[in-house]
């Protein structure tokens, strides 16, 4: 083409001739090879695109990050709890029975199929003095031998595992709360027996691997602490045998060393799987299955028949002694009878022999009198012999009665998640762990949107340059590559430091606060090179498919087509121009704007989609933070009404009640019985509860010191409460009460059916007849005649027809102000005796839940960095797709605040629109993030602040004035003359 001199040529002029040039390649049908030229422009053009290279990439390791940090630390968590409970040979399923288990049983459960090892474990019931005059709980148990093979071995911490009788270990949870140190003795009697206390040393201080809760961190008097504490105690082998003895130096019926408390087993390939993973829970149900299938009823009858045979034998032992002894104390009776049978005879000889009318002689008379008082006493101990003799075989029948009568034991089998230890780790953890998989989605679709929008207008800013490459006969894949490489280097960058956040930073950050709820050895961080790797790649996915969309949209057009401007886009009318008295009262400039929102719908698609997501985010945050505050007063100044709650120690609960009558400051009182249950649902999920007995007599008090209402139901809105309120539950016979914190996590609802056990008692099936609202603890209710039916032998009896039950607590409504209560309260916990105190008002302000609140710091801060990151890209894309019309703007006349004004406001219109629809979309989210946290002794009943709503509010609108303070810069550089320059 010929050029005239001194005429510049036009972009359009150049662009022909490269297209002319170009025709040559395309008519032979071939795209042009990528050269070093190509390559050399396209790496110019990404430097040169570097802010939506730095969107796309902070983006990305945001996304990574969150993807990544929550889960690993999650992880790191279950991977160090798995190594401690392998090391420690935590037992995988556990047998325990109503009448104890034998070597037999041992040896049954070690031949079937899938049991790899069936260890007995010796265990006797105590009570233990703390030194100030109460009454402990405690387990003392014999731990296996030291083989490395051996079953739930204790960590030592401190000190060494007992060798002798006399020493014991402790846990470090009893020396956290009763301030005892290595060497201290403590005193302990066997429960339920009179052979006295015993002294033991304690040589060891060590964790139950059933029970990694740290005692000195944040669960010591969080939500899970219980009014009264159970602990386990380790002795030496064969130590309660020779500790707990009779006076004539044999053991008592507790510590019978021929008699297991329970049976643990470990199975084939456990060691294997992940113990908190259904893969486990499977393969541990399998084999309890066949152990029920299977052996469960021979070994239970088995059981019944020995000990039918050892009484039998012991009855027909002392049965033969007794009658025996009657036998012969009869046979003594029966010669002195025929002895005096002689004399009699004699007797009647010597008067036959006195002549008629001659007096009986005085010696004669004598004799009959002193036979017939031997007589009369012959006939009273014949008659003592007879009744002696009924009154045996009256006994005997009875305790034939009795032996005929033992019933059959029954075995109760249970998997590792009925330990309430690693019920609660698990749940508490997996809580966790569900917010790191629903976040990350939130910010992979604003990363695909922001993507699809960088790329869309970059794409759309080379037009020229993708037509001028499809003219010179280069082809749309290697085209297309140009940007898909802009867009994967980015994403790998950003992924790459994603996953450095999130498996080094996040986890670091959540093991600390962890360390704090869970004493879990050998805690350290670890890389998951499958999940690090799919995470990354599930971004790169989004992003660059959402890049290979735009430049393939484009490229759709031909080369001369392309290489012209794009025209702009037609105007139309808006709804708004329809409500002609608003839209005639606006501004010039202000129609303008609405008309520029509307008209392009993708940009405000995008725009308010992103600042709606942002903006929920950081709400739900927010959201979880005030649930988890509110949980505090909701429960002990809501759901508790109640006061105080007192725990006398056994024995002194009439003076625990006479002194709270004499101070004069309760105005109500409640007695009840307190102990620790455990409930254990059908799937063999279990939880500690706190098990309230309530008299018969005060069932209806109940709802006076607490607000019983129906469990909330849940909805798409989060949970609302289901029933009437106005009418409050009431407890009775038909089954137990159970608090909503325990049932949402055993997935119970009121008719279901669970088994409960108390304190030293052994399991029974009851039926949950309602679940009740209830945040902070774990409890469940159960009426004095439904407790003596399942539990009839378990309280010591008082020589009535029913056993006696120990009301061993007092709920008390006190007079005076929060902070008098509070003071009373610490007065009467000075008191020898009472166990323990707690004062609602105390509680509600001294509650806190450290793990969730460092959550929420973690994932208000990454929403906020998102949300910072899409309105600048979103605002950078507005500024760089409309250059022409801001340099319009300034041949107008317009001034730079003028033409900020301008810009920023439409910005700022639609960020308000997307908090609007943000607010109710954060509350939604809230609603089901927090079902999703499920965890046995709280459960996180939305709340949300009016400040919340205000701080998110100004948060997104401060993120969006701050991203006008780096626009408005961009908006000053823009050049009328370059940016109207004709590309014609």
């Amino acid at each position: 083409m010929a050029r005239r001199k001194g005429v510049p040529v036009g972009d359009a002029d150049v662009h022909a001739q490269i297209a002319d040039s170009g025709s040559l390649h395309a008519e032979h049908g071939h795209a042009r090879a990528v050269g070093s030229a190509f390559l050399l422009d396209t790496m110019r053009s990404g430097l040169h695109a570097w802010k939506p290279f730095l969107s796309i990439l902070i983006i990305t390791m945001l996304g990574v990050a969150v993807l990544t940090g929550i889960y690993a630390g999650c992880r790191d968590t279950f991977a160090a709890a798995n190594r401690f409970y392998r090391a420690q040979g935590l037992h995988d399923a556990q047998v325990i029975s109503t009448m104890g288990l034998t070597d037999a049983d041992v040896d049954a459960l070690r031949q079937v199929e899938g049991v790899e090892q069936a260890q007995g474990m010796r265990m006797i019931r105590v009570k233990v003095a703390d030194g100030d005059g109460k009454q402990l709980n405690a387990t003392l148990e014999e731990p296996a031998s030291g083989s490395p093979a051996a079953l739930d071995r204790p960590y030592v911490n401190e000190g060494w595992l007992p060798s002798k009788p006399g020493e014991v270990a402790v846990t470090a949870q009893f020396t956290h709360d009763t301030h005892r140190k290595l060497g201290d003795t403590v005193e302990v009697a066997a429960d339920g027996e009179d052979d006295g206390t015993h002294g033991l040393k304690i040589v060891g201080i060590v964790t139950d691997p059933s029970d990694l809760t740290n005692p000195g961190g944040c669960s010591g008097s969080a939500f899970r602490s219980s009014v009264t504490n159970d602990y386990t105690f380790y002795t030496a082998p064969d130590g309660i045998q020779r500790t707990f003895v009779k006076a004539d130096g044999t053991p008592i019926a507790a510590a019978d060393p021929k008699v297991y408390g329970s049976i643990v087993l470990r199975l084939d390939d456990a060691e294997n799987e992940d113990a908190f993973t259904a893969s486990y829970d499977d393969l541990v149900s399998g084999t309890v299955k066949r152990i029920e299938n299977g052996v469960q009823a021979k070994r239970e009858q088995a059981r019944r028949n020995a000990l039918v045979e050892e009484a039998q034998n012991k009855l027909d032992a002392e049965k033969k002694k007794a009658f025996d002894q009657i036998d012969a104390a009869q046979a003594k009776l029966d010669a002195q009878r025929r002895q005096l049978d002689d004399q009699l005879k004699q007797l009647d000889a010597q008067t036959a022999q006195i002549p008629v009318g001659v007096p009986e002689p005085a010696q004669l008379a004598e004799a009959q009198r002193q036979w017939a008082a031997a007589d009369t006493k012959l006939r009273e101990a014949q008659q003592a012999i007879d009744t002696q003799r009924n009154e045996a075989f009256s006994a005997f029948a009875a305790e034939q009665q009795k032996v005929d009568g033992i019933a059959t034991p029954r075995w109760y089998l249970q998997s590792r998640s009925a330990l309430a230890g690693f019920s609660s780790l698990k749940s508490d953890i997996s809580s966790i762990e569900s917010l790191g998989k629903a976040f990350p989605i939130v910010f992979l679709v604003v990363a695909v949107m922001m993507s699809l929008t960088t790329m869309s207008r970059l794409v759309e800013e080379d037009r020229g340059l993708v037509g001028t490459y499809l003219g010179l006969g280069y082809g749309r894949i290697a085209i297309t590559l140009r940007y898909a490489l802009f867009a994967l280097l980015a994403c790998l960058i950003g992924g790459g430091l994603g996953l450095l956040i999130g498996f080094l930073g996040i986890p670091a950050f959540l093991l600390v606060v962890i360390r704090g709820l869970y004493a879990i050895p050998d805690l350290r961080l670890e890389y998951d090179w499958l999940y690090g790797s799919l995470g990354v790649l599930l971004f790169v996915v989004g992003v660059l498919g959402a890049a290979l969309i735009a430049s393939v949209r484009e490229m759709r057009q031909m080369p001369a087509a392309l290489m012209r401007p794009k025209a702009p886009k037609a105007g139309s009318r808006i709804l708004l121009e329809r409500v002609r008295p608003l839209w005639s009262r606006m501004s010039f400039l202000n129609k303008v704007t609405a008309r520029n929102i509307f008209r392009f719908k993708a940009r405000l698609i995008m725009t308010v989609g992103g600042v709606a997501g942002c903006t929920a985010l950081i709400l739900c945050g927010l959201a979880i933070n005030d649930t988890v505050a509110a949980l505090g007063p909701n429960q002990y100044r809501g759901v508790d009404q109640y006061d105080m709650l007192a725990v006398a120690n056994d024995g002194d609960e009439q003076a625990l009640r006479k002194k709270l009558v004499s101070d004069g400051t309760t105005t109500a009182i409640m007695e009840t019985r307190i102990e620790n249950g455990e409930i254990t649902n059908a799937n063999d999920r279990g939880t500690n509860v706190q098990l309230t007995v309530v008299p018969q007599r005060q069932l209806g008090e109940l709802n006076t010191m607490f607000d019983l209402q129906p469990a909330q139901g849940d909805s798409l809105l989060g949970w609302v409460h289901g029933g009437n309120r106005n009418q409050p539950v009431r407890l009775d016979n038909s089954g137990i009460i159970v608090a909503q914190s325990a049932a949402q996590s055993l997935g119970v609802k009121a008719g279901s059916e669970v088994t409960l056990r108390g304190d030293g008692t052994q399991p029974h099936k009851v039926k949950v007849a309602q679940v009740t609202r209830s945040l902070i603890g774990a409890e469940a209710f159960i009426s004095e005649d439904l407790y003596r039916q399942l539990f009839p032998a378990q309280q010591a009896g008082d020589g009535g027809t029913e056993p006696a039950i120990t009301w061993n607590a007092v709920y008390a409504k006190l007079k005076g102000s929060d902070s008098e209560q509070s003071e009373y309260v610490q007065h009467l916990k000075n008191e020898a005796t009472v166990m323990s105190a707690t004062s609602c008002a105390q509680q509600a302000e001294d509650f806190k839940f450290d793990l969730m609140g460092a959550v929420v710091a973690l994932i208000v801060a990454l929403a906020g960095s998102l949300a910072l990151v899409v309105l600048f890209t979103l605002a950078h894309t507005n500024v760089s797709e409309r250059l022409r019309e801001m340099a319009t703007l300034k041949v107008l006349g317009f001034y730079g605040r003028e033409v900020h004004h301008y810009v920023n406001r439409e910005m700022m219109v639609l960020t308000v629109m997307g908090i609007v629809i943000g607010l109710p979309l954060g509350r939604w989210v809230s609603g089901l993030l927090t079902n999703a946290l499920n965890m046995p002794g709280i459960y996180f009943e939305v709340h949300i602040s009016w400040w919340s709503y205000i701080i998110t509010v100004v948060a997104t609108l401060a993120f969006a004035w701050l991203v006008q303070l780096f626009v408005n810069p961009v908006l000053d550089r823009i050049d009328p003359v370059s940016s109207l320059k004709s590309v014609e």
